[in-house]
């Protein structure tokens, strides 16, 4: 039998973990690119947070993002030898955000998914110290305790990933321009209206399809207006198809269904030249995990003693 002290203290642990859960999510989305596996880092957080002697710990958010972090960084370690293996271009997970627009962000940096493909290509330190300070706001003294490297070196990782993002976006268009580009392009491929289509791609837009090997799904990037235009206007992608604008990483995707059930998801990254990178995600497993985001979002906690 427990004693009421430590029922009291395991309802004060909950409430704590409760409390900066989706912060802690959003640290371990944005390293891991994967909702999937960032759920699975909370939880091991969660069970650390409850063998530890929380008397002792001076800050439950420190040690809590601290945990989170170093063991995001691990899962992204044995995550970039696992997608060596992957068949096709690799997208990250998209994440219904209609309920939780920032994930647990001061600011929704380093969210969309454009911006997620391109911190991919940072080693799993430079995104995490990179997430932590745009989308967190840590200090750089709490960023090289968490990381375990020193003050000098922290501000030269952050430094040397801001210049290796800014050389890889481009401006991008507001919100609302985003949405009306979407719709635009949505309904011309629905129709092969590929004048349109090729009216509102760039000259070097690129299509990158997520479907690990599936029948059918481009394996290779799609590049140029032309090429692009033509494949977006596929018929069978299109037939019986019920597309709905959605939220998703704080943007407009679109969510593709057949039957009622969902086939696709797409979303698009554009500035003011027009679109230049659409990103198709037909992975089974990945749609099963943005579907199942909105509730997770929507009534984050614990569901019982031993889980989150």
């Amino acid at each position: 039998m427990t004693s009421d002290r430590e029922e009291g203290d395991l309802e004060d642990a909950v409430a704590v973990f409760v409390r900066h859960r989706s912060r802690l999510f959003g640290i371990a989305y944005r390293v891991l690119g994967s909702a999937v596996e960032a759920e699975d880092v909370v939880q091991e957080v969660w069970l650390r947070w409850q063998r530890t002697d929380r008397s002792v710990v001076l800050s439950p958010v420190a040690f809590l993002s601290s945990a989170t972090t170093r063991l995001a960084i691990n899962v992204a370690q044995s995550a970039r030898v696992r997608r060596e293996t992957y068949i096709g271009p690799w997208l990250p997970e998209p994440v219904d955000t209609s309920a939780d627009p920032e994930l647990g962000a001061q600011r929704a940096e380093a969210l969309e998914l454009a911006l997620l493909l391109v911190l991919e290509r940072l080693s799993p330190a430079e995104r995490a110290a990179y997430v932590l300070r745009e989308a967190f706001d840590y200090a750089y003294p709490e960023i090289a305790q968490i990381l375990q490297l020193s003050l000098v070196n922290v501000r030269k990782i952050v430094s040397r990933a801001r210049k290796h993002l800014s050389e890889e976006q481009r401006g991008s268009v507001d919100t609302a321009e985003h949405r009306r580009l979407l719709s635009v392009f949505v309904a011309a491929a629905r129709t092969g209206d590929v004048a349109s289509l090729e009216a509102l791609l760039t000259p070097d837009t690129v299509s990158l399809s997520d479907g690990n090997g599936m029948r059918g799904c481009a394996r290779i990037p799609v590049l140029g207006r032309a090429r692009v235009a033509k494949m977006v206007t596929y018929p069978r992608l299109w037939r019986d198809a019920e597309p709905a604008l959605v939220q998703a990483n704080g943007s407009t995707g679109v969510l593709v269904r057949r039957e009622g059930r969902a086939i696709a998801f797409m979303t698009m990254a554009a500035s003011e030249a027009g679109i230049h990178q659409l990103m198709w995600v037909f992975s089974p497993d990945k749609i099963a995990a943005f579907l199942g985001s909105r509730a997770r979002f929507a009534a984050p906690g614990i569901a019982g003693a031993g889980g989150v």
